[in-house]
Parts: C-alpha cells; sequence; structure tokens
C-alpha cells in the first residue's frame, strides 16, 4: 500500500473514536456526574501509571518487524513477533497482580476519597487489572499490521471497536449500570479486539510460526528498546501526573473540570498524529533498502502539510474554545475550562513539531536522543505542573503543559536536524513551516474577532467556524499545497 492510503486508514483508527467521544461525553458526564468522572479519570490514571512497566517492546518490534519484512527475512520476522508476545504477557501479568493487591492502598491512603466512593473504586482498579494484562497483549498486537505497512487492518479494526465502545457506555449508563460496569466494558472489548486481530494476522502472515527468539534477536530489540523505553516513561508519566497531582492537590470534582477540554483537545489534536505515525516504519523500510534521497523528500512534504493541518486544527480549537465548552456542555465548564482548553491545544500543536522527527531519528535506528529529550522534557514539565496546580489549580497545570512545549519542542526540533535527521533546519523551515504561518497569522486574528459573535449559539458557531475554515482551505491550497497536488486535488472536484 502506498504511504498515504497507509497514513489514511491510519486515521480512520482515530477518527471515529474522537468524533464519538465528542458526542459521548456530555451524556457520560451528565450520568455520571462531576464526581464520579473524575473519578474515573483517575483510576484511568492509576492504571496508566502501571504502563511504566512497558519497555516499549512495541517500538523495536515495529522498527524490526518491517526490516525483516522489507528483506524478506521470515525466520527473524517470526522471532521477532513471538519475543515481543512473551514480553507483553510478562508485563501483563506483573501489572495485573501489582494494580489488584494495591488497589485498597491507593484509593483509602493516596487519594483519600470519600467512604461512599471508595468501593467501588476499588472494585473498579481490581478489574482494570485484568484489563491491563488483556490490554498489553492487545496493544502490541495491533501495533503488527502497521509494522507491516498495512494500516488498512489496524485502521478498520481501531474504528470498529472506537464505535463498539462508546456505543456501549451509553447504553450501560442508559440501563442504570455504573463505573463498575464500564470498566467490565472496557476489559471484555479489547479481549475481543485482541482475539480478532490474531485471527486477522493469521490471514496477514500465513506462512507465521512460533519461533523460539534466538540470542541474537533479544539483545537487539532489548538494546533499541532501553532507548525507546525513555521516551515512553516520559510520555507516560508527563501524561498521567497533571490529573494525579490535581486529583491528590485539589478534588476529584476539579478533575473533571479538567479532564474534559483537555480530552477534547487531545482527542482532536492527535489525529493528525496518526498521519504521522506511518512514517515510523516507511522510514525503517526506506533504511533497510537504502533509499534516503527518497525518505529526505518524503520527510519535508510531510512535514510541510502536517505542519499546516495541526496549526489549522490548533486554531479553530483555541480561538473557539470558550464557545465550544459553552455549548457543548454548560457554560459553567467554558468558565472553568475554556483557559485550559486554549493552552492545551496550543500545547499540543508545539508539541506536534517533534512527531515526524521523532519517528524518522527511532525509524533510522537512533532513539538515544528521542529518549533524552523526553526524559528532560518529562521532569521539566512535572516540576512546573506540580508548581502549577500548587498555585493556580487546573489553569497552572495547562499553563506548565504550554511552557514545557514551548521550552523542549523547540530544543529538540534545532538539535536533531543536521545530526540524526538528515535535513537541514533551514530547509525545514522554509519548505514546511513559513507557508504555514503566513496562512494561520491572518487567520488567527480574523478567529478572535469572530469570537464574541460564535458565542451567541450553535448557528453562530458553525457560522463563525466555517469562515474560519475556509479561508484556511483557501490559504492552504493557494500557499501550501505544492502545485502538482493542488492540480490533482481540484481535478478530484472537477476543477480544471
Amino acid at each position: 500500500m502506498s504511504l498515504l492510503k497507509n497514513a489514511g486508514f491510519n486515521l480512520l483508527g482515530a477518527v471515529v473514536p474522537a468524533l464519538l467521544a465528542i458526542f459521548t461525553i456530555p451524556y457520560i458526564v451528565s450520568i455520571l456526574g462531576s464526581d464520579n468522572y473524575g473519578l474515573l479519570a483517575l483510576i484511568t490514571s492509576i492504571v496508566g501509571y502501571f504502563s511504566l512497566l512497558d519497555i516499549n517492546i512495541t517500538a523495536s518490534s515495529t522498527k524490526y518487524v518491517s526490516q525483516y519484512n522489507a528483506s524478506g527475512d521470515k525466520n527473524r520476522l517470526n522471532e521477532t513477533i513471538c519475543f515481543g508476545v512473551l514480553i507483553y504477557a510478562g508485563i501483563g501479568l506483573v501489572g495485573m497482580f501489582g494494580l489488584y493487591f494495591s488497589a485498597h492502598t491507593l484509593i483509602s491512603s493516596v487519594f483519600a476519597l470519600p467512604i461512599g466512593q471508595q468501593f467501588d473504586a476499588v472494585a473498579a482498579i481490581q478489574i482494570a487489572a485484568l484489563g491491563f494484562f488483556v490490554g498489553q497483549i492487545q496493544s502490541y498486537l495491533q501495533s503488527l499490521p502497521g509494522a507491516l505497512m498495512r494500516y488498512d487492518i489496524s485502521g478498520r479494526i481501531e474504528a470498529c471497536f472506537g464505535t463498539i465502545v462508546p456505543l456501549l457506555t451509553i447504553g450501560l449508563l442508559y440501563s442504570g449500570f455504573g463505573l463498575v460496569e464500564l470498566v467490565w466494558l472496557r476489559v471484555l472489548m479489547s479481549l475481543l479486539q485482541a482475539l480478532l486481530i490474531c485471527y486477522m494476522l493469521r490471514e496477514l502472515i500465513p506462512e507465521f510460526r512460533w519461533a523460539t527468539p534466538s540470542k541474537d534477536i533479544c539483545e537487539m530489540i532489548m538494546s533499541f528498546s532501553a532507548y525507546s523505553f525513555l521516551s515512553r516513561l516520559a510520555a507516560l508519566t508527563y501524561a498521567n501526573a497533571d490529573k494525579i497531582i490535581i486529583g491528590a492537590r485539589v478534588s476529584v470534582t476539579a478533575l473533571t473540570f479538567y479532564v474534559v477540554p483537555v480530552t477534547l483537545a487531545n482527542r482532536v489534536m492527535s489525529l493528525v498524529f496518526r498521519l504521522s505515525g506511518v512514517m515510523f516504519p516507511h522510514a525503517s523500510t526506506l533504511a533497510a533498502q537504502g533509499r534516503l534521497d527518497e525518505l529526505e523528500s518524503d520527510y519535508l512534504l510531510a512535514s510541510r502539510y502536517i505542519f499546516f493541518l495541526n496549526g489549522a486544527i490548533a486554531l479553530l480549537l483555541a480561538t473557539m474554545a470558550y464557545p465550544i465548552l459553552s455549548l457543548w456542555l454548560t457554560p459553567e465548564f467554558a468558565q472553568a475550562g475554556g483557559s485550559v482548553m486554549v493552552m492545551i491545544t496550543l500545547a499540543q500543536w508545539v508539541d506536534s513539531l517533534t512527531n515526524l522527527p521523532s519517528l524518522v531519528n527511532d525509524g533510522l535506528g537512533r532513539p538515544k536522543v528521542s529518549g533524552l529529550f523526553a526524559l528532560m522534557r518529562a521532569a521539566l514539565g512535572l516540576a512546573l505542573i506540580f508548581v502549577g496546580v500548587c498555585n493556580f489549580g487546573i489553569e497552572g497545570a495547562a499553563a506548565a503543559h504550554l511552557l514545557s512545549s514551548i521550552v523542549m519542542s523547540l530544543a529538540f526540533v534545532l538539535y536533531v536536524h543536521g545530526r540524526t535527521v538528515p535535513v537541514a533546519i533551514s530547509t525545514l523551515c522554509l519548505k514546511a513551516y513559513k507557508p504555514t504561518l503566513i496562512i494561520l497569522i491572518p487567520v488567527a486574528l480574523i478567529g478572535m474577532l469572530l469570537m464574541p459573535l460564535a458565542q451567541r449559539g450553535w448557528m453562530q458557531l458553525i457560522a463563525s467556524g466555517s469562515v474560519m475554515g475556509m479561508i484556511l482551505v483557501l490559504g492552504g491550497l493557494w500557499k501550501v499545497c505544492l502545485p502538482k497536488h493542488r492540480k490533482l486535488l481540484l481535478s478530484r472536484f472537477g476543477i480544471n
């Protein structure tokens, strides 16, 4: 499959869950209430921290599965897959027992929840412990079709379960069930998804046979993962720290007012990352075949379009944050979380500058730099988040995210280009960043002028967003889109 088609299917796997989350979150919050929704977010973050046990074999497995598939080495391909399954089964077991036996202590001592919430919270974490075991194996298996550049398979499966889970969640809540049943639902759906992926993999790799991993395969994968794990360690710690700190230092109610706008911003902004994600196995494949000139060309082209898409989406979300939250949820959410959504959205856009260079860097077998920068970013971010939450609550957490993103993302981009990523920073700025900024700056001013109108109702919000969207589309076609791609795109709509 082509790089573009793979990117499209990878995006599909994220678009459907994101859209359903946008439509279902208001109902889920209204049924569960602010306290219980905050508790659900807290439990998710606790389970997320146990994912630190994951030494990120997925990254190294993706690297070498794509490499051995490209070179036709089926024996080493089988050994790599089997090694990954064994590792994630072990990680799942350790995490499952750790979560199960620490649940009561976490809920009663660390977070000191009210007595009325403790029983359900402990039960939910213990059920989620089983989900952790299943989820580790499922997430590893989910990565394999993409490593083989068959994102059509992984994307469709993600889209399918991304549709089923939110709809069943609504059905459970409508039927009167609560927090514990929601956790059971997620566990069962993860198990079903893992079984479906296994079936699809048998069709995708008919020559697959169980193969005991050789010593050199184990050493090679572990060596790559040692540095790649630094990135995962930093990402998981950083992604859950704000919620844990807010839950411990402020309240679970405040956590709800933080999590909902953050979830919306993250869901929407993460969509474009799915387009970027295919660059990791693509870079590994091209490197294995010695096609580095093609890699440089693909990287600059992807950077140009991805930077524009991320910037356009971030601009719409940031300028319309207050009316979106007010109309989507309640004016109370807009007042409490509007500034949070603005800052998190901008932080996500700045963070997106690192996505493609990190993927290419790792695809070329140089995960050390990405890992060390990720650790430094997490350390700075955690310190700023703690200070921010203690002094300014949820707005302090959002501001900490934005500040650490600006400092560390720009430092990473400046460092890797011309070193581990074979593209000069001046070339990247000229061919990728400059055309986008020429369009986004004036549209941002237009968005600020339209903001008062957008707050008056849904029709005004849609009209304001449509005006900005149309200007962005026309500006993107005129300034960002390359002539040959613009001609091809317009021809699809019958325009010569």
